[in-house]
């Protein structure tokens, strides 16, 4: 019965002072696993007298569950302490800001546009749309050009056949319109355009354009200037004014190039936008509008000037070079 105390006591003691679960099933194994210490008093059981052999065995098995008690007690405390520092290490403050999600966003030019779409729409304006592969006729025949006209040139031209071709500018839209509508109307489109350009940091052979026209009774170029001139503050700050200087473009007559200047940009130099005028009688009669009763004006200026402008950018090819480091100036 000696041994049996004594087995147990260490066993115990061993328990009590173990401070891990790992040192605590090393334990297990050495006193109560199969080959551990108190099972194998039940390997003596044939050495002990008959008489004397129940009392040890009943002694050996209480041992047991003694220690086996002891030891679960001991297990669940030590996997409680080791969770709570784990949990620690873990731990997450919820009270803290999350980190800040990467968001699209649209892009600048974009931006632009929906900016320029508000500007025409609030002036009466309609929105149309036309297709970027164009007909040879609505390019350049409807917007009078002559044949020898430089911009006809197969060098200038992306051209897909003899009838088609990647349109050059949005003022091909009067021709669709022109079809379709009796004056008075109000229109703008804006769009992709395309020309054979050599790639520098103000040209490129894609661009975006929009193209705004408007043809009714008595339209003038008072009209015109006064249209330009809001766009001009709207899009560039209430100090923004127009230059008008005369310039040729066969769908217009007369026609101009048109600059802006304001305090705020380029030290208040002049800037040119774009060209501008009074369509082409020939145009409007072309589509059997009398041009006795009604007049009209065209103008067109590229997008990608006006972020150029305002955000005081250099070079247009970063726009289109889906670099984020410059994209993400611009909100």
């Amino acid at each position: 019965m000696d041994s049996i105390a004594t087995i147990e006591s260490a066993a115990l003691g061993s328990i009590a002072g173990a401070s891990s679960t790992e040192a605590l099933k090393a334990l297990h194994s050495q006193f109560l696993g199969k080959s551990g210490s108190i099972p194998g008093l039940m390997k003596t059981l044939g050495t002990i007298p008959a008489d004397e052999r129940p009392a040890f065995g009943k002694a050996v098995n209480e041992a047991k569950m003694r220690v086996e008690e002891a030891y679960e007690l001991a297990l669940a405390a030590a996997k409680s302490a080791e969770q709570a520092i784990q949990f620690e290490a873990e731990r997450l403050d919820i009270t803290m800001p999350a980190r800040q999600p990467n968001a699209g966003r649209e892009h600048i030019l974009q931006l632009t546009m929906n900016r320029i779409k508000e500007v025409f729409v609030g002036m009466g304006f309609e929105y149309g749309e036309s297709p970027e592969l164009e007909d040879f006729k609505y390019n350049f025949d409807a917007l009078n050009y002559p044949p020898d006209h430089p911009a006809m040139d197969d060098q200038d031209t992306f051209y897909i056949n003899d009838k088609l071709l990647l349109r050059t500018q949005c003022t091909a839209m009067q021709g669709h319109i022109f079809e379709e509508r009796e004056p008075p109307f109000r229109m703008f489109t804006i769009g992709k355009c395309f020309r054979n350009e050599a790639v520098d940091r103000t040209h490129s052979h894609t661009f975006h354009q929009v193209d705004v026209f408007m043809v009714d009774e008595g339209v003038s170029m008072a009209n015109l200037k006064w249209t330009l001139r809001e766009l001009a503050r709207t899009m560039f700050g209430e100090e923004a004014t127009v230059r008008f200087r005369p310039d040729f473009f066969p769908f217009v007559e007369p026609g101009v190039d048109y600059a802006i200047s304001t305090p705020k940009l380029f030290n208040g130099k002049w800037v040119e936008l774009g060209g501008a005028g009074l369509i082409h009688p020939n145009i409007l009669e072309k589509y059997g509008i009398d041009t006795e009763k009604y007049s009209g004006f065209a103008f067109g200026l590229g997008i990608e000037r006006i972020p150029m402008m305002a955000r005081g950018v250099d070079d247009l090819r970063p726009f289109m070079d889906n670099d984020f480091r410059f994209l993400s100036q611009f909100r």
